[in-house]
């Protein structure tokens, strides 16, 4: 039967390159490509462990590829039909190619949360991404066997026959992913087990499964909606008599960690705007630094949200439902709300208040290379806020800033030719080309430009200081890799990540009458600078900084609560 169903004989198939090709064979050698060839990412880690360096590590690797194999016809045989077996098979092949670069380029794994950024990535940071490696990289390991395959004739089978052959290779590769596993299975759960990156790597199965999670989501929450938080949230008792008006400006990081900014101790001063704030010469505010605050996840879309919910990390990556955020309990006190966006979105979080995006902008001061630098959300500003129904305005405002930051792998695109203080710098999006010198002078280069942005901010608010209470609350989404062990950019699992993909910069400067509303404690904040801070502390400092009472609010999370007087927070 199965000499008859795979066509081998005497004159086999393969010596005769004009016949037609049993689809079970294409899908088998297809399987075989992508087990060999398309996980190159794959092999290089298990061949940088140390327990794989032996005889048996071989037989494991070789145990390991074939039930991969196994694992892909299986798939295969579910999804390969007469008209969809090529369509199908380039699918794979395309899939993998561009997981193979940049997991080898990046040493980045895929799992939903990557699948997530993929998915909302916009022309302008594909490009940034793109370079000839890549081309090449998908010519040989996509286009290639596609063409090939496109030209191979395949013999047209019946409904009944193609059945009959799918659930044969189904079987039989069943059998070999068992027969495959079952000598090596002590070895593989325990590489499962201690080196959870390798689960990631399976290439383009790492693919399927992180989007096959994002299609089961919605179906957690099959109506779509959401669910309400903060329906009693009202405006405290600072509102009653103001003199001014309070205005709360969230500048969110982006991919900044926390050991690159001089303020929190860098060797190299990336941050003199802010440090000379910092001294106060000028006697108008208090700017303090949090040197030991840690993010929800390692990407955006991961991130973002978890900061603006109440939710907190535990809770949001165990959450059944969606639940309305930090912007929408703002709104409902009755506070003006504005997201300014220099970024590629606000992933929903700003759905329901005023939102622009600045990032294409047609500006020449600020908008040269296709995109804008960060200071753009500071051009217009007053007219935003004007737009702002006055009733609203008049009571308090908070403006959020999606910072484009430093946004790799272009980091020299993030700050303008006469800020960059760090030279020679890496103008090279394929990273690894770059020395390590090259590769930091550029990050270190985004981060002095972030300081420059900050400090335009704080002298913003300074220069409005007759008519407004200003504050300002910096915090990024998480951190970035920079080369260290081989790794770049961000997106690891957290479990794995290393601690620079999760340690993140927290600053805020506060008007001295800002400070006066709230009646904190310079010296206790000064004094708690070292103190263990997280995402889950966002949402509740900031309805803290802006004196919103609401049965979602938890005082011990809030990082300033400690330090107004009259308070006990621990």
């Amino acid at each position: 039967m199965l000499l008859k169903l795979f066509d081998i004989n005497k004159t086999s198939w393969l010596n005769q390159p004009h016949r037609a090709i049993h689809p079970v064979w294409l899908m088998v050698l297809a399987s075989f490509w992508l087990a060999t060839l398309g996980n190159l990412a794959l092999w290089q880690e298990l061949a940088r462990l140390p327990e794989m360096n032996d005889l048996r590590a071989v037989w494991f690797g070789i145990a390991f590829a074939a039930l991969i194999s196994a694992l892909l016809c299986m798939l295969m045989s579910v999804l390969c039909w007469r008209w969809t077996l090529k369509p199908v098979i380039a699918l794979f092949l395309t899939s993998a190619a561009f997981g193979a670069y940049f997991m080898l380029s990046y040493r980045v794994v895929i799992d939903s949360s990557m699948m997530v950024n993929v998915l909302q990535t916009d022309l302008k940071e594909s490009l940034d991404l793109f370079s000839w490696k890549l081309v090449l990289a998908v010519l040989f390991l996509a286009v290639l066997p596609i063409v090939v395959i496109w030209k191979q004739q395949v013999k047209q089978l019946t409904v009944l026959k193609t059945l009959l052959g799918n659930a044969q290779l189904f079987l039989a590769s069943s059998v070999v992913a068992a027969v495959a596993v079952f000598p090596i299975y002590q070895d593989f759960a325990s590489s499962m087990r201690n080196h959870i990156q390798l689960r990631y790597l399976i290439n383009p199965l790492n693919s399927f499964y992180g989007l096959a999670q994002l299609a089961i989501q919605p179906l957690q929450n099959p109506t779509g909606t959401l669910q309400t938080i903060g329906t009693d949230a009202k405006l405290g008792p600072m509102y009653t008599n103001q003199p001014k008006i309070p205005i709360l400006i969230l500048v969110v990081g982006e991919t900044a960690r926390s050991g690159n900014f001089g303020i929190n101790g860098y060797n190299r001063d990336t941050t003199p705007l802010l440090k000379a704030i910092k001294k106060n010469t000028d006697q108008s505010g208090e700017l303090t630094t949090q040197t030991d605050v840690w993010s929800c996840g390692t990407t955006t879309a991961t991130s973002l949200p978890c900061m603006f919910s109440h939710l907190g990390k535990t809770d949001y990556e165990n959450k059944q439902v969606d639940y309305q955020n930090l912007i929408d309990v703002l709104d409902k006190a009755g506070l003006a709300v504005i997201w300014l966006e220099n970024q590629s979105g606000c992933k929903g979080i700003c759905d329901r208040v005023y939102r622009a995006s600045t990032s294409k902008l047609d500006n020449p001061e600020f908008c040269i290379t296709g995109e804008c630098f960060d200071e753009i959300m500071l051009h217009n500003l007053d007219a935003r806020l004007r737009e702002i129904p006055y009733d609203k305005l008049s009571r308090g405002a908070v403006v959020v800033m999606h910072q484009m930051g430093s946004h790799g792998p272009a980091y020299y695109k993030r700050s303008p030719a006469a800020l960059k203080k760090f030279k020679p710098e890496c103008t090279n999006n394929a990273l690894q080309e770059c020395s390590r010198t090259e590769l930091v002078n550029a990050y270190d280069n985004s981060i002095a430009y972030t300081d420059y942005f900050l400090s335009k901010v704080i002298g913003m608010l300074k220069s409005k200081a007759a008519t407004i209470q200003g504050g300002m609350l910096y915090v990024s989404d998480h951190g970035e890799s920079l080369g260290e062990n081989n790794l770049y950019l961000h997106g690891l699992p957290y479990a794995i990540a290393p601690d620079v993909q999760k340690h993140v910069p927290w600053i805020s400067w506060f008007a001295n009458d800002f400070i006066g509303r709230h009646n904190l404690d310079t010296d206790c904040m000064e004094s708690r600078a070292g103190k263990k801070l997280s995402h889950d502390n966002y949402f509740h400092t900031v309805l803290g900084l802006m004196d919103i009472q609401t049965e979602v609010y938890k005082a011990d999370l809030d990082a300033y609560a400690a330090c107004r007087v009259n308070q006990t927070i621990k």
